[in-house]
């Protein structure tokens, strides 16, 4: 398991992510902003830059999200839409959802309440 941090002030962005049967699982925890997307963007992406083809994102632990956030989710998509991949958010809690569904990222990537059924479905 890996994990990224940008720990100088409480709420920051902290990220860690497994590789379950072939699904890259990135957990998120705290607010995504501006200063943090690129603890985000490396969270969504192998290292040599190349996005894995599945990835889930359990957003459960964020409390915050702006533009910046999803501009990273909507890239990730691209990237893997490319590599007949996809990108899948699980249990994002309500403000963090309902801004995900203001600006229609919920119709571009699918949206499941926990990470389990974002994983089988």
């Amino acid at each position: 398991m890996s994990q990224l941090e940008e720990a100088d002030r409480p709420g920051r962005l902290h990220a860690e992510h497994h590789m379950t049967g072939g699904v890259r699982v990135v957990t998120l925890r705290g607010e995504i902003d501006h200063d943090v997307r690129h603890v985000l963007s490396e969270a969504l992406l192998i290292e040599d830059g190349a996005a894995p083809p599945r990835i889930v994102a359990d957003l459960s632990g964020v409390t915050f999200m702006d533009s910046s956030g999803i501009n990273v989710f909507v890239t990730a998509h691209q990237q893997v839409s490319r590599a007949d991949g996809w990108v899948r958010i699980a249990g994002a809690q309500e403000s963090v959802l309902r801004v995900l569904q203001l600006v229609g990222v919920d119709t571009l990537i699918p949206c499941h309440p926990t990470t389990e059924q974002a994983l089988i479905t």
